[in-house]
């Protein structure tokens, strides 16, 4: 009985919200995203309505009963206020990015490019992250101050030429230097050397040929 109950409430609740989403939203993966900045700006609208009902709250809580009243009813306002701003604010992104996508769409093989271009610098981007906590990490062990001023001078470069450079080429070839290099500083300094590389690769690392036999 409790389960009928809770399914059946919750289809009254949901299922019309549930069955427009299949029908008219989960075909599109543009509509699923319009969707997610959708509520993230209703859940930021709610976390701000929700702060104006605390302090609402607070504020009433040792107050007569017709003040109580007119506090709560000014909350209530403010909130629905917040609420209604946020979904102007949700409008014009979406106007801007309709007129965006329409001048995107004349040329379907130069957006393919740039997205493929948004991959390859995801990439760099991850593999950056990992080289510099290393070289950092070694850096404050070590004292070595200059590596540390190093990983955040490449930081702010990196983050420079992605953001502010419009030759996104440029940009991209820069950055993976910049990882190939890091990359080799980061090796050395979590210990790794020439002869250790040599042997790894060429499959004569007793040590690491032993672990592998271990873990079987």
């Amino acid at each position: 009985m409790t389960a009928a109950v809770f399914f059946g409430c919750a289809f009254i609740a949901f299922g019309p919200a549930l069955a427009l989403y299949i029908f008219t939203i989960a075909t599109e993966p543009l509509r699923i995203i319009f969707l997610i900045i959708g509520a993230f700006f209703w859940l930021v609208s709610l976390l701000l309505s929700s702060l104006v009902w605390f302090l609402a709250g607070t504020i009433t809580e040792n107050k007569d009963g017709p003040v109580q009243k007119y506090l709560l009813m000014f909350g209530v306002l403010v909130s629905v206020f917040i609420q209604e701003v946020f979904r102007f604010g949700y409008y014009k992104i979406l106007k801007k990015a309709s007129e965006g996508l329409k001048n995107i769409s004349a040329d379907e093989t130069a957006l393919s490019m740039r997205l493929l271009a948004y991959a390859f610098m995801t990439l760099v981007i991850i593999m950056l992250h990992l080289f510099w906590g290393i070289v950092f990490f070694d850096g404050c062990e070590k004292k070595k101050w200059y590596a540390l001023l190093l990983v955040l001078l490449t930081h702010l470069l990196v983050s420079t030429l992605t953001f502010i450079n419009p030759h996104y080429g440029i940009s991209l070839v820069s950055a993976y230097i910049i990882m190939v290099l890091m990359g080799i500083w980061a090796f050395f300094a979590a210990g790794g050397s020439c002869r250790s590389l040599k042997l790894c690769l060429l499959c004569q690392d007793k040590d690491f040929l032993l672990f592998s036999q271990r873990s079987r």
